[in-house]
């Protein structure tokens, strides 16, 4: 068995080391830090646009490069290396494959391109105020309201949750919890950045009152698809 990378994976860290020597030395990094964003959103675009780093873990039908998780794997620790500065966990790590896990072939062919494009920042709204992951005991619910639902309750320690156009949210229905989307500027969302020891990666508390959403998946199904994210 061959547990080395590919040479189309060293290639790969090669091409994502040389752009982030260029974009993310430390001085440019403790700039970032200081800025309320966190990301420079020229250099998130030129990402997307000249590497299709956004989109490398997507299939191919939702606008993306197909590839696998050892392909993101490499990328991740070429960021971690550079300190990098941008919302590609939230969007990449967590929302990317919150929709693959839990996501219907609509909901995927509605959400995954904008991703995979760079137009979509997203992240996944997991914990309370309490900072617990345990998505069986989440206290906020979803009910009906026409063809779609409304949420309410807060999500805590959101990563890049006050910066995110799309926030994936699980909540409990009657019918069990399941996943909604959220657009980040929607009535009834408030936002609010927390803290962060690590100031490389923001993180916000998040209020819904009554905020539209939209049902990902199954409602009642999103446990499993959401403990494999």
């Amino acid at each position: 068995m061959n547990f080395g990378f590919s040479e189309e994976q060293d290639e790969l860290r090669k091409m994502v080391r040389r752009f982030l020597e260029e974009k993310s030395p430390e001085s440019e990094v403790r700039r970032l830090m200081a800025t309320p964003e966190g990301y420079d959103p020229a250099v998130w675009s030129q990402m997307a646009n000249e590497l299709a780093l956004q989109g490398l873990g997507i299939p191919e039908e939702f606008g993306g490069q197909g590839f696998g998780p050892v392909e993101l794997y490499v990328v991740f620790e070429e960021m971690g290396a550079a300190l990098f500065c941008s919302p590609y966990f939230s969007t990449v790590a967590l929302a990317a494959n919150a929709l693959l896990f839990v996501g219907s072939e609509a909901d995927k062919a509605a959400y995954l391109p904008g991703l995979a494009s760079g137009d979509t920042i997203a992240t996944l709204a997991v914990t309370d105020d309490a900072g617990q992951w345990d998505l069986t005991t989440t206290s906020t619910t979803a009910k009906r309201s026409g063809d779609d639902f409304v949420l309410d309750g807060v999500r805590s320690y959101v990563t890049d949750g006050s910066i995110a156009t799309l926030l994936l949210v699980p909540a409990m229905t009657t019918k069990g919890l399941s996943l909604f989307a959220v657009e980040g500027d929607a009535k009834g969302v408030t936002r609010e950045s927390l803290s962060t020891m690590d100031q490389t990666r923001k993180q916000s508390r998040i209020e819904f009152k009554g905020a539209p959403a939209k049902l990902v998946g199954e409602e009642g199904g999103a446990l499993a698809g959401l403990e494999a994210t």
